[in-house]
């Protein structure tokens, strides 16, 4: 009885180590064969922020990082639809690439050193700098601010760059960006900074504001961000950025989504398209 019973318990012990096995060898064994094995990219992007990333009248998502992010899926999983689309805020973004809710961020996600010691940034895809909107564009100088309530969103370049650089500025911080625009509309605050190209299309759709610092700061660049050492998924896709910027794809991106509201001839001073 005793001998039945060990031979039983090794039996056991033979099939659980070999399908243990099994289900190693089948594993993915990359970032890039993991998300080809589930079929799906998930790739983070703004709800609210036209013309970058936003939920259209028909419930779709558009904008501009949208688009790339359709190619994006279409060239690493051979069809535009195998993409699901995970809505973040900015002060969100790194956070769920850490805790892999998302493969990649493509929420107009400015560059800066702070954020690469904590992501991967691939090759960048767009240019940008920080500028203010107010009524009438009334605040065309940084100094006019001081003493006065300046809006921002949480974790954007925007919060950084006043908080380091101009303390005695009063910052109201808003997590989504229809929060931070509904604010400035109520005079909740003097003026709001954030992505000059972003407020440059909002003051062209809302009359009675301005934008009166076009500028500020550095230029920086926008690109995709992944999880912090995931190198095999961050040169995919700094090959994917490149191949995209030199078929035309980007301008073709630009054209789409972001003339009709900065017009043609601003595309190089927006976009890297060549």
């Amino acid at each position: 009885m005793k001998k039945w019973f060990l031979l039983c318990i090794s039996i056991a012990f033979i099939i659980v180590f070999n399908a243990c096995n099994d289900k190693r060898e089948n594993m993915p064994t990359s970032a890039i064969e993991q998300i080809k094995q589930r079929d799906v990219v998930r790739i983070g992007v703004f709800s609210d922020k036209p013309p970058f990333g936003f939920v259209n009248d028909k419930g779709q998502n558009d904008g501009f990082d949208v688009y790339i992010a359709k190619r994006i899926a279409k060239d690493l999983l051979g069809d535009e639809s195998k993409v699901e689309f995970i809505f973040t805020e900015a002060a969100s973004r790194v956070e769920f690439l850490r805790s892999n809710k998302v493969d990649i961020i493509m929420a107009n996600f400015t560059q800066t050193p702070e954020r690469a010691e904590v992501v991967d940034f691939a090759k960048p895809y767009m240019k940008v700098s920080l500028g203010v909107v107010s009524p009438n564009g009334n605040i065309t100088n940084v100094d006019e601010l001081k003493g006065k309530k300046l809006i921002v969103n949480k974790g954007t370049t925007a919060d950084m760059f006043f908080s380091k650089n101009y303390p005695d500025i009063e910052l109201l911080k808003y997590e989504q960006n229809t929060e931070a625009f509904l604010a400035l509309k109520d005079k909740r605050g003097e003026a709001l900074a954030h992505d000059n190209t972003l407020v440059l299309a909002w003051a062209m759709e809302n009359e009675g504001f301005s934008v009166g610092i076009p500028t500020l700061g550095e230029e920086d660049v926008i690109a995709p961000a992944v999880k912090k050492g995931n190198i095999e998924l961050k040169e995919w896709l700094d090959e994917e950025i490149e191949a995209l910027i030199h078929n035309g794809f980007m301008k073709e991106a630009y054209l789409q989504t972001l003339a009709p509201i900065f017009g043609e001839e601003k595309m190089d001073s927006i976009i890297f398209s060549h």
